[in-house]
């Protein structure tokens, strides 16, 4: 049955709901055969190429309180920072060193760092490193502020809308946000120009898969250039502390499979190969990539901020310098036929 699907997938790019939910949950010989038709819808646009963003976790300051996160406000055994702006600056020059041309700078919801304050980050990273694509992935601001933001010379934003059911959001965020807002928020992104990236958990506590097949339809609707998606790790200094999901124990099969499901229906999609399935995995950034993934996010960050920034714990690249990220990550992509590229890897529309 599961093949059938996925012969139908291929040929529609279209199921019902509950023909999504049976692929989701294939595995075996069907489960192999998906991820192959995905990795070469990948290779039809993109080759065997993987392109790398340097990760800048400037800040781990945040006012929202969101029950999932390590980094929620409430969380007050956690000891706080911010990058100065020389200190961004030096991890950029570090990253382009080592031939990465996206830095993402990635951040709570800081108040701190205002739209003067960030247009001045991003406009020095911009005149000093004109080549760089730069992307942004700090939450929910006002119409005025993404415009500011792209006008200093932003080009993608990355903003995560964790499940795309109203009311799976009300149990993973406190009562004043909405999952409208979020939704807004991308739109407008889109509206403004930049290359937009959205995304969810997957395995989050009372996620069904009904809940992700809203997800792929929401994907769809948004038309993004970027879907970043990972398996839910829950953090101690959270709600969620201790929490089994129903999903748990199909979870990196659910999220793969995922994966490979969105890349068949939107082959032009930049997936990254998460750092928290490689933190499930031994080996999940490779299979992320075998599943259809076609980006991977070293660690740019300082080394002494690096356990600071854990929104889930047991991440890996916390100990890792820039280099030994790069070349580790590079040679092992290489041993499954993938070559990590300099470049900035823009969205093919």
């Amino acid at each position: 049955m599961s093949i059938a699907l996925i012969d139908k997938l291929l040929k529609t790019r279209n199921l019902t709901r509950n023909e999504y939910t049976q692929l989701l949950t294939c595995t075996n010989e069907a489960a192999t055969l998906l991820h192959q038709h995905a990795r070469a819808a990948a290779n039809s646009i993109y080759g065997n190429k993987i392109f790398i963003r340097g990760l800048i976790e400037f800040t781990n300051h945040c006012k929202q309180n969101c029950y999932y996160c390590g980094l929620r406000n409430a969380n007050k055994n956690l000891e706080r920072y911010r990058l100065s702006i020389e200190q961004v600056l030096e991890c950029c020059r570090l990253g382009y060193e080592q031939g990465f041309r996206t830095f993402v700078m990635q951040g709570g919801e800081d108040d701190f760092f205002t739209d003067d304050v960030l247009c001045d980050i991003i406009s020095t990273i911009k005149h000093t490193y004109p080549d760089n694509a730069i992307t942004l992935s700090i939450g929910e601001r006002t119409r005025e502020s993404y415009q500011r933001l792209f006008d200093a010379g932003a080009d993608r934003y990355l903003l995560r809308h964790e499940t795309a059911t109203d009311a799976h959001y009300a149990k993973l965020h406190p009562p004043h946000m909405s999952l409208e807002n979020r939704k807004k928020c991308l739109r407008t992104l889109k509206e403004i120009g930049f290359q937009v990236g959205c995304g969810f958990m997957v395995g989050s506590p009372g996620q069904t898969l009904e809940h992700i097949v809203d997800d792929l339809h929401f994907v769809i609707e948004l038309d993004p250039a970027m879907v970043g998606i990972g398996p839910f790790i829950a953090h101690t200094a959270t709600p969620f502390a201790g929490v089994e999901t129903s999903l748990a124990n199909v979870q990196l099969q659910l999220t793969l499979n995922t994966l490979a499901i969105l890349r068949i229906l939107k082959p032009n999609l930049l997936l990254p190969s998460t750092t928290a399935l490689g933190s499930i995995h031994p080996q999940g950034r490779e299979l992320g990539i075998l599943a259809g993934a076609n980006v991977v996010m070293p660690n740019l960050s300082p080394p002494n901020t690096r356990k600071k920034y854990l929104l889930y714990e047991n991440k890996i690249g916390t100990e890792d310098n820039p280099a030994n990220s790069r070349a580790t990550i590079s040679a092992r992509l290489a041993e499954i036929g993938y070559e990590v590229v300099t470049a900035r890897g823009d969205y093919i529309a």
